[in-house]
Order: structure tokens, then sequence, then C-alpha cells
């Protein structure tokens, strides 16, 4: 029986949990994280904030409204369900499974962007929002700001893999901090990439006219944030960097008031006869909301995290990052018993892709992370055929179709 799922927002500044790992320079593969003590299958080895992190872009044209520093959702579960089940009558069984705490949201008193709590809005405030608020200017579409994450919104489409709005929130965070050294060596830790890697993660996320798009973006963030002790971070070169350093290092964020109320109902003592009464009503909710919204159900966003972004990638891997407090809180669980000193690896496909033939993962990242996987499972797949996995030639085909 799954536990209730545990919403409390944290308090600014709350340390997380990463005694159980430490960080390790490998000569060949550089960064890993290795655990530090045993862990048992399904157990929280660690959990850690964003260094930073940013909603997507479409969320808002899509009407998802959540925390604009958490990330939390601050629709109900009935109301969420309302709107992507396009039913506005439907009533949730089990009112009380629905975690929102709509009492303590709050908004900026300058700009009305919400947040889900008073803590929230503080620590965006304190961390880069001072300098990012738009104030009365919130719904002037010739801010520069406004200008940017509209030219965004205008290339690069749902589903959204990273936001220019994360850059801008870095130079905001490096403009506010105290201490600009470390803030910036922090950054700087992030894997970077070379010049043609670079060229080929813009490529990825812009399309063809990459360059061009790029120097558009480059020009409206210019204009917005510009600050000379950064210039480096706006010359071509340098924007082109951060651009692929986001792009490479984002861990993608989703959240759902729908999903911890669903969570919550399976935690729910209940008469088996009520128990199944209970899941065909969950079952026919999400077909409904299928049909209605397709796969578009969270809030999505990306995030950077420090121990993260050390985990290699394996195809078999012995953990995975989730979102279980509902907001931008990663937590990585072990997907097997791990032993002391064994290195976590994550794996960077979705569960669909990692089931794929070896030809078809290698193709996949080579394509999204510009490496080749030479991960235990590869290795044994080594003399394999390159056979192309269905999936794949489906995708292949709907991609040639596209283009005609």
């Amino acid at each position: 029986m799954a536990a209730p799922m545990d919403t409390t927002p944290h308090e600014s500044g709350a340390p997380m949990d990463i005694t159980g790992v430490k960080i390790v320079q490998d000569p060949i593969k550089g960064k890993c994280l290795n655990a530090t003590r045993s862990f048992k299958e399904g157990e929280i080895i660690f959990r850690e904030k964003p260094i930073v992190s940013c909603q997507f872009l479409w969320n808002a044209m899509y009407k998802y409204t959540a925390c604009d520093h958490c990330m939390r959702s601050m629709e109900t579960a009935e109301a969420m369900s309302r709107r992507l089940a396009n039913t506005p009558s439907l009533v949730l069984p089990f009112p009380q499974c629905c975690a929102i705490r709509q009492e303590e949201h709050v908004t900026c008193p300058h700009c009305q962007v919400v947040y889900c709590s008073e803590s929230c809005r503080q620590e965006g405030w304190n961390k880069y929002h001072r300098v990012l608020c738009l104030g009365p200017s919130v719904n002037d579409l010739e801010h520069p700001i406004n200008k940017l994450a509209e030219t965004w919104r205008n290339i690069h489409y749902p589903p959204e893999t990273a936001s220019i709005m994360m850059i801008a929130r870095m130079i905001a965070m490096v403009k506010q901090t105290a201490d600009r050294d470390s803030l910036l060596q922090t950054f700087s830790g992030f894997c970077q990439a070379t010049t043609d890697q670079e060229e080929l993660m813009s490529h990825k996320l812009l399309g063809a006219e990459f360059q061009d798009q790029l120097e558009l973006l480059r020009g409206l963030m210019v204009e917005a944030l510009y600050e000379d002790n950064l210039d480096q971070w706006f010359t071509p070169d340098g924007f082109r960097s951060m651009f692929a350093m986001i792009g490479r290092n984002g861990q993608g964020i989703g959240t759902s008031s729908l999903s911890v109320y669903v969570h919550n109902c399976d935690a729910l003592e209940l008469p088996s006869q009520d128990r199944e009464k209970l899941d065909a009503f969950i079952d026919q909710l999400y077909v409904g909301i299928e049909h209605e919204s397709g796969s578009f159900l969270n809030c999505e966003g990306s995030g950077l995290y420090s121990l993260q972004s050390c985990c290699n990638h394996s195809c078999e891997p012995n953990a995975e990052p989730a979102f279980d407090e509902s907001n931008y809180v990663l937590s990585m669980r072990a997907l097997r018993d791990i032993t002391q000193g064994e290195e976590l690896f994550i794996c960077y496909l979705d569960e669909c892709e990692r089931t794929r033939s070896k030809h078809s993962r290698q193709k996949l990242l080579r394509e999204n992370y510009l490496f080749s996987c030479t991960c235990e499972k590869c290795t044994r797949e080594a003399e394999d055929p390159d056979v192309t996995s269905s999936e794949e030639e489906e995708d292949d085909e709907d991609g040639e179709s596209d283009e005609h």
C-alpha cells in the first residue's frame, strides 16, 4: 500500500539529504557519483533542490497554474481533471486526497506572478525575481523580457525540452548574489561541450535555422539583461555555450496535483468493492483525459541539479530521478540493491526508448546527448546486428510524412 504523498513545501534554504553519496573524478568518464553506503531497492538515495529551474513557457498557454519558484501545481486535482477532460461538471470522490492548499497561495505584489507559499515567493525574490520582476510592464509586449519569451515560444514548440528563461534566471541570480565568484564556479562545473557539440545541441533544440535563431535570442537577451561583468555570457560563443549547457544538463521536471491525488487514493484503506469502483473511476478519468488532452498532463519545466548531473548514463540503470514531493525537489531512488562504493547510473532515455535495440538506443543518445554508450548492456549486445527498432521506423516515417 502506497503511503500518502507528502507535499509540504520545504522552507527556504532547508538542507537536502545528500549524505549517502560522494562525487568522484574518473580520468576517463569525468565526474561520477558513488554511493557511500548500501541502499535497498526503492530507497531514496538523496534529495536535492536545483541550482536553478524554471517552467516551460508553453505551460501558461495550456492553462497550467504552478508556483513560479518550486513548480508545485496550484490547481486542485478536481479543477485539473475538469480542464484536461473538458468536463466542467466532473466531481472527484475522496476530495481529502487532494493536497492543494489554496489558502497559502500568494502573488508577487509588483507583477502578480503566483507562488504556492510565502516562503517560495521570498526565496524567488531573493535569488532572481528582483531582477526579472516586470512590475507594471507585465503585459507590455514590447518589454525585452516579454519579447524574449514570445520569441522563444515561436521558435520552440511543445514538447519543450529546454527554456531560454533558464539562462535569464542564471543571469539574474549572478546579478543578485553576494558571492558572484562562487555561483559562477558552480555553473561552470556543469558538463561542457566542444564547439561542434554545442552546434549539434543547438541544432537539436532549434532546428535547421539555429544559427540565426540563436543570434536573435542573444540580441534579445542583451537588450533585456546585459551587464558588463557578465560580458562573456553575452558574446556569440558564450551564449551558444550557455544554451548548449542547459540543453545537455537540464533535468526535466513534471508536477501534477492530479497525480498526487491518485497516489493518495491508492493509499486509502477501502473495502474491496469500493476499491474496485474507485480504480475503475480513475482508469476512466485517464481515458477521457487522453482523448481530450493527449499526453500533456503535467506542468513541465527543467532544472540544473548538482548531484544528478554527476550521474552517468546506463541502459541498465541502478537509480532513477523522481519528483515525489510534487515540486522541483529531485529524489534519487534505487532501482535495485546498491552496495557501498558502487557508482550510480541513471538512464537518459525514457521507459519506452530503453527497451529498443542497441542500434536505436545508440542513435537516440548520439542525437540527444552527443555520446556513444559503452554501458554493460550495450557491451553485451556489441555483436548484435544493427537492427532498427520498429518504434524508430515508425518515428522516421512520421518525420518523413511531416516534411511533405
